[in-house]
């Protein structure tokens, strides 16, 4: 039906059998068939989607929730750029679609050497072997960088808040003791003059306490906590702004992660000359990347015991 509309635009315009208003109006016929046919498409590829989501258990309908967000699957269109970090070893890209679509891994042990079973679950919340906070620690590097490279002023890693010294605030839940740190601040994000805090949380999405809520209200949730923690000392003793970035294991961010980084992507692109979308997928990609080899590290990092320090008072040095 659209080809048919404009094949006889085309024709009768060629011809000079049709005047100018009458031409604008065939194409317009022609733009409106084209746009009913491809909501009919979606329509059904919708139905379609959500008659297999259907049959998924619940953990995999959380999972499938997650991957088919915006963002969790940037790397899989990545060029591969070495000075970008967007590289991954064989493993890791076979491991990063294992991970996509809930497939057991290979090789790596049953059981943690904290003792509990050594599930999918368990591997992004154990603590033994620092991983989790190697995934926070590096966000926040990233975004530190990513700050520098926008242009913003007095970028500082894990600045500490100014000391309370008899003010009260509303919640009782904000943090009011006096070596509180907060983990990237920074000028020149909202405005020239103005200061931001940021502090950033990467949860993990399948566990228990996360996976009984949908994906829309845990980020929600953790959001919540970090403005009740730090957002009412922020503004009424630093007198500036504070910002919760949020993420889940799966690349995933949260509203005001992504009004953040949006505006990072401004400030890059205002300083580089690139496209505000160019930006805005290379911010993307940094962070989908980050996420993306911090959660197979501590899938297949080693938590055995720790090594021990060699000494040659208590060792035959002529046996090494």
């Amino acid at each position: 039906m659209t080809m048919r509309f404009i094949k006889q635009w085309y024709q009768r315009r060629v011809r000079g059998l049709i005047s100018e208003k009458r031409s604008e109006l065939l194409l317009w016929e022609a733009k409106g068939a084209k746009a009913a046919v491809l909501r009919v498409k979606r329509s059904a590829q919708n139905a379609e989607k959500e008659q297999a989501r259907s049959l998924l258990t619940a953990f995999d309908q959380r999972l499938f929730e997650e991957i088919s967000s915006r963002g969790a699957s940037s790397w899989l269109t990545a060029l591969p750029l070495v000075e970008h970090g967007f590289v991954l070893n064989k493993q890791q890209f076979r491991d990063g679609l294992l991970l996509r679509y809930n497939l057991p891994f290979e090789g790596i042990p049953s059981a943690c050497a904290c003792g509990k079973s050594n599930t999918l679950e368990h591997c992004l919340s154990c603590a033994i072997g620092g991983y989790v906070y190697l995934r926070h620690n590096n966000i926040r590097d990233l975004t530190a960088n990513l700050l520098v490279e926008a242009g913003c002023k007095e970028v500082t890693v894990e600045p500490q808040l100014l000391p309370i010294t008899g003010e009260t605030f509303q919640f009782k839940s904000t943090i009011t003791v006096n070596s509180a740190r907060l983990d990237v601040s920074a000028r020149s994000v909202w405005s020239d003059l103005d200061k931001v805090f940021t502090d950033i949380r990467v949860f993990n999405s399948l566990a228990p306490t996360n996976i009984s809520q949908t994906l829309k209200n845990t980020i929600r949730r953790h959001e919540r906590e970090k403005v009740l923690h730090y957002d009412a000392r922020v503004v009424e003793v630093e007198k500036a702004t504070f910002t919760p970035l949020v993420f889940s294991t799966t690349g995933v961010m949260g509203p005001r992660a992504e009004v953040f980084y949006k505006k990072l992507a401004e400030l890059l692109a205002k300083k580089t000359g690139h496209t505000y979308n160019d930006s805005v997928r290379y911010i993307r990609l940094r962070l989908s990347f980050s996420l993306l080899k911090t959660v197979l590290i501590s899938i297949r990092g080693f938590r055995g015991n720790k090594w021990t320090r060699f000494c040659s008072l208590t060792n035959d040095i002529n046996l090494i």
